[in-house]
């Protein structure tokens, strides 16, 4: 899939979604493991990557809701699949930060936040470019589900 994004020209969207699970049995070894602490509940973890167009291309193996986006994505070889095809380019959502910090020619993020005392108008351009991407984001996300 890495090869074909990068030969055709391709833009990845890599996202991770989280899916509610029942609660692991007590005295269960791990069981803090599942606890997102995004979503405050017992969850599983899934990267997914999509084209522009919104197809699924890849969805990884599930992991506990605990582990951070980033470092399911390095444990999968994601980053080593950037790192072998420097011509692929990739959107991210926040929790891919380090890895646009990485590959910097490669993959973009959305824009950080503005400190507290920035101007009004940075923070205004700053929330405008994040509903962009929300809104690119969510409509791949809901691709063929009614709302």
């Amino acid at each position: 899939m890495f090869a074909y994004a990068a030969a055709e020209n391709v833009t990845l969207r890599i996202d991770g979604t989280e899916t509610q699970v029942r609660r692991p049995k007590v005295h269960r070894p791990g069981r803090c493991a599942f606890v997102s602490g995004r979503k405050k509940q017992n969850t599983m973890k899934t990267t997914t990557i999509r084209d522009s167009l919104g197809r699924t291309l890849w969805s990884g193996a599930d992991r506990p809701g605990r582990m951070h986006d980033q470092t399911g994505m390095r444990t999968e070889g994601i980053a080593e699949q950037l790192r072998l095809h420097s011509q692929m380019k990739a959107e991210i959502d926040e929790g891919y930060r380090g890895l646009a910090n990485e590959f910097p020619d490669q993959v973009s993020a959305p824009p950080k936040k503005p400190k507290e005392d920035a101007q009004l108008g940075e923070q205004c351009g700053w929330r405008e470019m994040r509903r962009r991407q929300g809104m690119v984001t969510d409509g791949l996300l809901r691709v063929g589900r009614r709302r």
